[in-house]
């Protein structure tokens, strides 16, 4: 038994293994119609290949976003829609824009522009990341709240 135990190989993490997060995130949409979006979250993965899950404040998901190589799939409630736009869906989800790309360097620390998106990363280390759209209107602001 501990000759089998001996022989065994350490196993490396992937990237998408050790890109993970989990916590909290809010969207508030300003404008005429001002809407907000908040719920629990985990991400694992990368800007190509990844999934976010939704989560309410109970614990029931929401929707769970999957996507590779250029497909994107939406799973929410019995309903399930897929398309060649990961933005497009999480557009769906959110009711704006996120830009997913850059979204994935805030949460590694990396300052990283996004067009009409400023991301302020000073509480990055605590958890924290905030970033603003004022471009295209309507405006809006996006806060995630990391769990360790």
């Amino acid at each position: 038994m501990l000759w089998i135990v001996g022989c065994a190989q350490p196993t490396s993490k992937t990237v998408a293994e050790e890109d993970m997060w989990s916590g909290r995130l809010a969207l508030q949409i300003e404008g005429q119609a001002s809407q907000s979006f908040s719920a629990m979250f985990e991400l694992h993965g990368n800007a190509q290949n990844g999934v976010l899950v939704l989560l309410s404040p109970l614990g029931n998901r929401l929707a769970q976003l999957n996507w590779k190589d250029g497909h994107a799939q939406l799973q929410s409630g019995q309903e399930t829609r897929t398309s060649e736009s990961l933005d497009a869906l999480l557009q769906d989800v959110t009711g704006t824009r996120i830009p997913i790309a850059a979204l994935f360097s805030w949460l590694h620390g990396t300052q990283t522009t996004a067009t009409g998106w400023q991301a302020d990363l000073s509480g990055i280390a605590e958890g924290r990341l905030v970033a603003r759209r004022d471009d295209p209107a309507p405006q809006a602001t996006l806060r995630i709240a990391l769990t360790r």
